[in-house]
């Protein structure tokens, strides 16, 4: 059985080796001015330079019902990893996409994961993805066990500011202005709703990756994989990552950049951290 994987751009993954074609939908950030694509090679520094200086509106837009059908093609069988759709209409399109594409291929199998999540939670689903389909294991099978996946990774971020979080309405304006603010970090996590939950706000980077730190304990991180996503902080990324060794040795941590879509939200400085409970 011939599988792909399928990801709209928010899991700042173009590529994912294994045993299913791996392919990227992408969301795209808009103003009155511009539009930028979230695909490889997309400028990420250019885009984040340029929209701090922009005065207008901006916000993003999430992939169509017609873009995730044309990545059907070829299959017969396909995982759609989204966003949380409490915070975008693309799981939702991926459903109906889904839906309808089934209609004229009636024995086509597909499955739609709403990871509650985004960025480098997301990523650890497609990883844990590959390596079930590398297993043999029938679709259903497979269905089950990366939902249960799901439940068990987390998503912790921190940001030095929310200006486009609060103009989009993902979180309050009120909570944005502290952002910022003599060195106000905001500490938070993806909520078991699929929206945004602030736990912390502290001041200055150290205590901000700390607060991380502190934030992943108690959810119960005991050594499993971790996925560090920064926006323009590599620095603070490794700092967490060697935070994170010096208790646990062997745990598998890799950092990455965050791509268009998360790097409009995380904006720069922001840190998206991923990992299994």
């Amino acid at each position: 059985m011939f599988y792909k994987i399928i990801s709209d751009s928010s899991s700042d993954l173009f590529a994912a080796a294994g045993t299913a074609k791996y392919s990227s939908v992408p969301l795209k950030i808009v103003t009155d001015e511009k539009e930028y694509a979230d695909v490889p090679g997309m400028d990420v520094e250019t885009m984040v330079s340029e929209l701090q200086k922009y005065k207008g509106r901006s916000g993003s837009s999430c992939p169509n019902a017609e873009d995730w059908m044309r990545e059907f093609e070829g299959a017969d069988a396909a995982f759609c990893v989204t966003i949380t759709s409490g915070l975008s209409g693309s799981c939702n399109a991926a459903r109906i996409a889904l839906e309808e594409y089934q209609k004229e291929h009636p024995e086509f199998q597909g499955y739609v994961v709403d990871t509650l999540s985004t960025g480098p939670e997301n990523a650890l689903i497609i990883e844990r993805l590959q390596g079930l389909l590398g297993e043999g294991l029938p679709f259903t099978e497979i269905v089950d066990r990366i939902e249960h996946y799901r439940r068990s990774t987390h998503l912790i971020f921190c940001l030095e500011s929310l200006k486009n979080l609060a103009n989009n309405g993902r979180v309050s304006g009120a909570v944005a202005k502290a952002a910022g603010l003599l060195g106000i970090r905001i500490v938070g996590k993806a909520g078991d709703e699929g929206t945004l939950e602030i736990t912390d706000k502290v001041r200055g980077a150290e205590k901000a990756i700390r607060a991380i730190l502190k934030n992943m304990l108690c959810a119960g991180y005991n050594g499993g994989r971790v996925r560090i996503h920064h926006c323009l902080n590599l620095g603070a990324a490794e700092k967490l990552a060697a935070l994170l060794r010096e208790r646990f040795e062997k745990a598998e941590i890799l950092i990455g950049k965050t791509g268009g879509l998360c790097s409009f939200y995380a904006e720069a400085g922001g840190l998206l951290v991923g990992y299994e409970a």
